[in-house]
């Protein structure tokens, strides 16, 4: 804990020890009322400042919880100090029945909301979800302050008694603390670390000022009870404790924990809101039935009517989140659905492609055998003495049975996914190889065919099987393009910019079409 810290806790038990101090050594007086009131009104504001103090060292839920608890301390600062008005300022007693006492029954409010924030359980950060347990909470609260309305405003409006007002004042307050310590001590039971720590303490001072108050009570009830008695010095201590808690928040900076997924907090609160709507009806029966005044009853019944609008529109706003939630769930199902069956479709796709590989593979392996023995015998044909004509006819039929032998090479591949073998080649030798190859074709359709290739061009890496392939598929698509009706082709290679260019264009089909590849250059010597 830092000095500050301490200074605080030292300051706070010294107001408490001067608390009981006078209660023990002076008579009833109006110096002890004053030592009291005011001690307690500083105890009070040490504890507001000590709990504030945390919302600027925190973030997020924290953040919200600490601003919650030190708004109920503020509620009960003002509480304390309208109580000091009458019994210093003014000299006078309390009235009863008290304007001032909602703020009292006002302060826990604040408190059981920062406690259904649960700080130290890490939650979905979901804005929606968010949004839905806020009013939630917000239901909880707006019933809290209807049953503040309906179980004590009666006797002090419509009709004045004190005596079924402050029975029922403590009734309902008491009631509220009840709920307060028991979700403090399901917190404390569940929690780890700084926050168990923490919501010890605060239990600790809760259970201490509950019991303080019923004590009080009872001495009021008796007669005994008076500003400054003893009664108030373990009221004056819980003070003092809250003080202390907001010090050691800040030495713990305790943080959030992963929640368990079992819980279901969201859900108990959700059920707790519809609860409190439904007990709406209970209470304007109640009304109806009560043996209580005319006045009362109508105020009672109307404040409930009241209440079941509020309540009635909140519940029809968290309906129309609640729909559009489900839309959007709607439509994210719907695009899932759809994401699917493309994943389906393309399984099936590439199930269909594997199949194909496998049927390539065998039918090229069936190919192979034959290519290899006309291969053979073409090699053997050319080696026998022919004339000029023959051996140019038997060439070709070589080039050719090695040209299908690449190509089923190349469906080979394909089947075993093979990578590419890259080697360096001379991209002006396989324009002249493709050109050469579909010379026959050319010359039955009439199509001249005009060469630019660079002489002084680098190799390049790359598959010399696949580039001829492609070569002879734009020649083919040129042909085709002309129609019988003839034209020119023309074939160019050049240099550009550290890349070889192979360009190939045509007259076909009314104006010129053309089709170009660059291939990244490699250097002879590297």
């Amino acid at each position: 804990m830092s000095n500050r810290g301490k200074l605080w806790s030292v300051v706070a038990c010294g107001l408490v020890l001067a608390q009981a101090v006078a209660s023990l050594l002076l008579p009833r007086s109006f110096a002890l009322i004053a030592i009291s009131d005011i001690a307690q009104c500083i105890l009070l504001l040490f504890g507001t400042l000590a709990l504030f103090s945390n919302v600027f060292a925190t973030q997020g839920r924290a953040r919200l919880f600490w601003a919650l608890m030190s708004l109920g301390l503020a509620f009960w600062f003002s509480y304390q100090m309208l109580w000091t008005y009458f019994e210093v300022y003014q000299r006078t007693d309390v009235p009863n029945p008290f304007v001032g006492d909602v703020v009292l029954f006002l302060h826990i409010v604040p408190m059981m909301a920062a406690l259904a924030l649960q700080p130290d359980v890490q939650q979905d950060q979901d804005q929606r979800r968010t949004r839905l347990g806020s009013l939630d909470f917000a239901l909880l609260l707006v019933w809290w302050l209807f049953l503040y309305v309906y179980a004590v405003i009666p006797w002090q409006y419509a009709h004045t008694s004190a005596t079924v007002y402050e029975h029922n004042l403590n009734i309902v307050y008491l009631t509220e603390k009840t709920v307060f310590l028991a979700g403090l001590a399901a917190l404390w039971a569940r929690s780890s670390n700084g926050w168990k720590t923490i919501y010890a303490h605060l239990f600790g001072a809760g259970i201490t000022y509950a019991l303080s108050s019923y004590v009080a009570n009872w001495g009021i009830e008796h007669g005994v009870y008076f500003s400054g008695s003893l009664y108030d010095v373990p009221l004056a201590a819980s003070m003092a404790w809250i003080t202390g808690i907001g010090m050691l928040a800040l030495h713990l900076s305790p943080k959030e924990q992963i929640a368990q997924k079992s819980r279901g907090h969201g859900v108990w609160v959700a059920r707790l809101g519809m609860i409190a709507i439904f007990s709406l009806p209970l209470f304007a029966a109640w009304s109806l039935f009560d043996t209580a005044p005319a006045r009362v009853r109508i105020f009672r019944l109307v404040t409930t009517l009241g209440c079941m609008m509020v309540m009635g529109a909140m519940v029809f706003l968290k309906q129309h989140m609640l729909d559009r939630e489900l839309l959007r769930l709607l439509r994210s199902s719907e695009q899932s659905f759809e994401d699917l069956r493309r994943l389906q479709a393309q399984l099936v796709q590439s199930e269909k492609l594997a199949s194909l590989g496998q049927l390539v593979g065998g039918a090229a392996h069936e190919l192979n055998n034959p290519l290899t023995a006309m291969l053979g015998y073409s090699d053997l044909l050319t080696s026998t003495q022919l004339n000029g004509e023959q051996r140019a006819l038997a060439d070709k039929i070589g080039v050719q049975v090695r040209r299908t032998k690449s190509l089923v090479s190349s469906l080979l591949s394909f089947a075993k996914q093979a990578p590419v073998q890259k080697t360096l080649i001379d991209i002006n030798v396989i324009a002249r190889t493709a050109l050469k190859m579909c010379e026959p074709q050319l010359t039955a359709q009439s199509i001249e065919v005009q060469t630019t290739l660079d002489p002084e061009l680098p190799p390049v890496q790359g598959d010399s099987n696949q580039l001829l392939q492609v070569c002879l598929h734009i020649i083919n698509n040129a042909v085709q393009a002309m129609q019988q009706e003839g034209g020119r082709i023309s074939v160019t290679t050049a240099r550009n910019d550290g890349h070889v260019l192979l360009e190939f264009s045509d007259n076909g089909r009314e104006r010129w079409n053309q089709n170009a590849f660059s291939i990244l250059s490699t250097p002879r010597d590297p």
